[in-house]
């Protein structure tokens, strides 16, 4: 995405206005993942987070979120492997997953499709456009 950013801090983001979505957010890097965890806070959003894909598993089925936003380039376990298990794991319902990554799919998007990925964005994410997204899966989740 090539939208200029504002030029304000954060306190100039939209912020949410209906009670938040549970989102997971997962990354194997502290400071992207404690950044959005505290940027998606910001915004009225209840977080977890998750270091790596089988504690994102493991907390995926204690408390089924509404979203997990996915970091793709793991170690150990991709974030495709993540996003295929979450699909397959036979939860409540079906989380809403939304791949981060600083590699785009536009050679082959097919890895994401097949995972279950619903939207891939590429890092850094746009903030405002990330929380019209999220706004448009709370007015689904939240009917």
């Amino acid at each position: 995405m090539t939208a200029a950013h504002p030029a304000g801090g954060l306190a100039d983001l939209p912020c949410a206005q209906a009670p938040g979505l549970h989102v997971l957010v997962v990354d194997d890097s502290p400071d992207a993942r404690e950044s959005m965890a505290l940027l998606l806070r910001l915004w009225g959003h209840e977080v977890r987070t998750a270091p790596d894909g089988p504690a994102a598993l493991t907390l995926a089925r204690t408390e089924v979120p509404d979203v997990v936003l996915l970091d793709i380039a793991m170690p150990g376990m991709s974030g495709y492997e993540v996003a295929r298990r979450l699909q397959s794991g036979g939860m409540a319902k079906t989380p809403f997953v939304i791949a981060l990554s600083g590699y785009t799919p536009a050679a082959d998007p097919r890895p994401a499709a097949e995972a279950g990925i619903d939207l891939y964005l590429l890092k850094p994410v746009y903030p405002p456009a990330l929380d019209g997204i999220l706004k448009r899966v709370q007015r689904v989740v939240q009917g």
